[in-house]
């Protein structure tokens, strides 16, 4: 176990760049004590800390073709894009079986950043039981617009990339002096405004804090890029990116272009390999 943060971003279906790094990870026996996942980096951290190889991989590309996965007819059927029983009960359940038991004996902490809908803040919820906690992953992966809200004992919750896209303040915040940051843009990439900010107005107008974070997203984003940036001037955090520009989209069916991102990710792991043990100093 190594003492440093993980900050893991998410992406959509880019998230398979990270699915690369990871099981690069889990081959070199790689793990964290803190993990931070938003959105599809969430997701991917539950196959890494239960350390099964290629699952998340296999997750992303395997069920392009089956609706239930990700189609307009589940958006329509269910209000979800991505579906919600078919990603976090029929395939970890059923399908591509989920190791519960090895990830609760992992000492690694896990945190899913969702955002209060009500607030439009942050919130970091521990994750202990995968089986028990699962629907803060959930929670964390819902897009504005394209999923439900997710209700959860009192609260809704939605996308965690709305309110802290990259949470390395975070992560330094709680005391990690070293911090690996997986991105899934390449160095060039900022976040312009996002034009659907009319529409979002009309469909959460009871929810002004939300709907105030998602217009604001775009200036957290880019000034959380600026921090890495400074960041890294000082040796004070590590990244793993990709080299060139992503032509891959939130919601890629090409199975091609996603094999290719992911060996994108596990060969910009192995790269920086050497380079990454001796900034953790081991």
């Amino acid at each position: 176990m190594i003492k440093a943060g993980l900050v893991v971003e998410g992406g959509g279906m880019r998230g398979v760049y990270t699915a690369g790094v990871l099981d690069f990870f889990i081959e070199k026996d790689l793990f964290f004590e803190n993990n931070y996942g938003v959105s599809a980096g969430a997701c991917n951290l539950c196959s890494y800390l239960s350390k099964q190889y290629e699952r998340a991989f296999r997750i992303n590309v395997d069920y392009l073709n089956d609706k239930r996965y990700c189609s307009i007819k589940s958006l329509i059927k269910t209000g979800d894009l991505f579906g919600a029983e078919m990603l976090y009960d029929i395939i970890p359940n059923q399908l591509d079986l989920y190791d519960y038991d090895t990830y609760n004996k992992n000492e690694s902490n896990f945190y899913s950043v969702v955002t209060n809908i009500n607030t439009g803040k942050p919130e970091y919820i521990k994750i202990d039981d995968l089986k028990q906690d699962i629907i803060y992953v959930r929670a964390s992966s819902s897009l504005p617009l394209l999923a439900r809200n997710v209700k959860i004992k009192d609260n809704e919750y939605l996308d965690g990339g709305i309110s802290d896209s990259i949470p390395i303040k975070k992560s330094i915040l709680d005391g990690n002096k070293k911090n690996i940051v997986i991105l899934t843009r390449d160095k060039t990439y900022r976040k312009s405004k996002n034009p659907l900010i009319p529409i979002m107005k009309l469909k959460y107008k009871k929810y002004p804090n939300l709907v105030n974070s998602m217009a604001n997203r775009y200036m957290v984003y880019n000034e959380t890029l600026d921090f890495i940036k400074e960041l890294k001037k000082s040796q004070d955090v590590f990244v793993i990116r990709p080299r060139k520009h992503v032509e891959v989209g939130r919601t890629e069916k090409n199975r091609e272009k996603l094999e290719a991102l992911y060996r994108d990710g596990y060969n910009d792991a192995k790269d920086s390999y050497e380079e990454l043990l001796r900034y953790l100093e081991i």
